[in-house]
């Protein structure tokens, strides 16, 4: 891991497509601001382990509706 510090105003270039910005200062934290193409998703890391904790239960239950259809004993 990369660790920096960086000004408000100051930012932080990404391969030549992405570039992040410290926007705002505070005792509670840093306001980022993040340019990328429209095609990458840019989420908080909280988020994404969300998105792919649902992702693996939705693969699970079509797992399993799939070994009942084909009549296959379900795991217990």
């Amino acid at each position: 891991m990369l660790v920096l510090s960086r000004k408000s105003g100051q930012r932080i270039q990404i391969g030549p497509d992405i570039c992040v910005t410290v926007v705002k200062l505070n005792s509670g934290g840093v306001r980022l601001g993040i340019e990328a193409p429209p095609e990458l998703a840019v989420v908080r890391g909280e988020l994404a382990d969300q998105i792919q904790a649902e992702a693996e239960a939705v693969s699970e239950q079509a797992a399993d509706a799939l070994r009942i259809f084909n009549g296959e004993e379900q795991e217990s």
